[in-house]
């Protein structure tokens, strides 16, 4: 006959069983915990830029992109067409003022100079000529002009000798009337011969006038052809680098063709690009940053193409150290064009998650080593900060590496 179980021993049993059922559980869950934690997104500490968010002063720019360039290029151009002889200097040489380039064949332009020079001389003789001619006829005119009022003052007196006459009764009316008929006409054709000498002189003016501006003429364009003949002695203008020579000898150049270029590769400017949605923003005048490499340098806008072209609006830089050695002919650089400053504002570092104001989904850093997402409101930058308008506190640890691959993750294990 079996016996009944007594209360105290059934009490321990079933505690014992529960016991079991806990500590089943709890290795359930730490198991869940652990494989959680193993399951969870991970990263490296020190594959992350994490930045401070603080307060301070923003100087608001606008990017753009640029390239160093010598501050003075000149580009020397063949003022004939001709072939090359010699070659006297090669491109990176350092040439002085007067140094010679190139030699071009100048035979032809020679002769044909010689043979202006020799129409030059006819011209002046031809002027001599004229001018002699003119002079002896005209000279010869106020001979006449002279006789014939010679001639008048002698008829005059015959006039005067004949009323004398009548008046005595020696004379006659008709004598009288004869001598005042021959006293006015000579004085017709005296007056026909002043009018035909001043229109002579006039026509003798102008004609002499028109040869000495054909002369003048011919002369200038004489000098333009010396002034030629010399540029084609290719030399150098200044003191510079030559960057650029034709040198292929044998080969024609056409007249107003580049020959060589010469620059100063120790004084630079920055020729400048931005999108012309900015081109308000960019104005003579204005200050402007050039980052090469953890270099900043500072320089102003000089001069900005009013005109879009593709998109861009083009700008030229001056530099306020135009020779520092970081400053490279050709060197691609980025350049940050201040438009205002903004001052006691919460800022954050700039990075490459930056990509114009608005909303984004940046990791805070946590106590317990992780990371999560916070929907932040950011506004405008410079090349060393961003301003924050909204989700983020001063303190704030903020990842600003690229994280687009932990993209809806609600929080990443950061490994030490």
């Amino acid at each position: 006959m079996d016996r009944a179980i007594p209360v105290e021993v059934q009490r321990k049993r079933r505690m014992v069983r529960y016991g079991k059922y806990a500590l089943i559980v709890g290795v359930v869950l730490a198991a869940g915990v652990w494989l959680g934690t193993l399951l969870m997104a991970s990263v490296d500490r020190k594959s992350l830029l994490v930045s401070g968010v603080d307060r301070g002063t923003i100087d608001v720019s606008i990017t753009a992109t640029g390239k160093v360039v010598p501050a003075f290029e000149e580009v020397i151009i063949s003022p004939i067409s001709a072939q090359i002889l010699e070659v006297y200097a090669h491109s990176g040489d350092t040439v002085d003022v007067g140094t010679p380039l190139l030699r071009l064949d100048l035979q032809s332009a020679q002769t044909d100079y010689s043979k202006a020079l020799d129409e030059q001389e006819i011209r002046r003789q031809q002027m001599v000529q004229l001018t002699t001619n003119t002079e002896t006829q005209l000279s010869d005119r106020r001979m006449q002009l002279e006789v014939e009022e010679m001639k008048i003052g002698q008829l005059e007196a015959q006039l005067r000798n004949e009323q004398y006459l009548d008046s005595l009764g020696s004379g006659t009316k008709d004598r009288v009337r004869q001598a005042e008929i021959t006293l006015r006409t000579a004085q017709l054709q005296l007056k026909q011969l002043r009018q035909q000498y001043e229109n002579e002189l006039r026509v003798r003016k102008a004609d002499l006038r028109m040869k000495q501006l054909q002369d003048g003429i011919a002369d200038k364009s004489l000098s333009e052809t010396r002034r030629t003949l010399d540029g084609a002695n290719i030399r150098s203008p200044r003191k510079a680098t030559l960057t650029y020579i034709s040198s292929e000898i044998g080969s024609i150049i056409g007249a107003g063709s580049k020959v060589a270029v010469i620059s100063d590769l120790t004084h630079f400017k920055v020729d400048c690009e931005v999108a012309d949605t900015y081109s308000d923003r960019v104005v003579t005048g204005g200050r402007v940053l050039v980052k090469i490499g953890k270099e900043r340098l500072l320089g102003t806008i000089n001069t900005v193409t009013p005109l879009s072209q593709n998109g861009v609006v083009t700008f030229t830089v001056v530099m306020d150290n135009p020779s520092h050695p970081k400053l490279r002919s050709g060197l691609k650089v980025e350049v940050f064009v201040i438009t205002s400053i903004k001052e006691d504002v919460q800022r954050l570092r700039n990075g490459s998650y930056y990509t114009g104001a608005g909303k984004y989904t940046l990791f805070i850093y946590k106590d317990d080593h992780t990371l999560v997402p916070r929907q932040v409101q950011l506004g405008e930058c410079n090349y060393d900060y961003v301003e924050v308008l909204d989700g983020l506190s001063e303190g704030d640890s903020v990842v600003i590496s690229d994280m687009n691959k932990f993209k809806g993750k609600e929080k990443i294990k950061m490994n030490n």
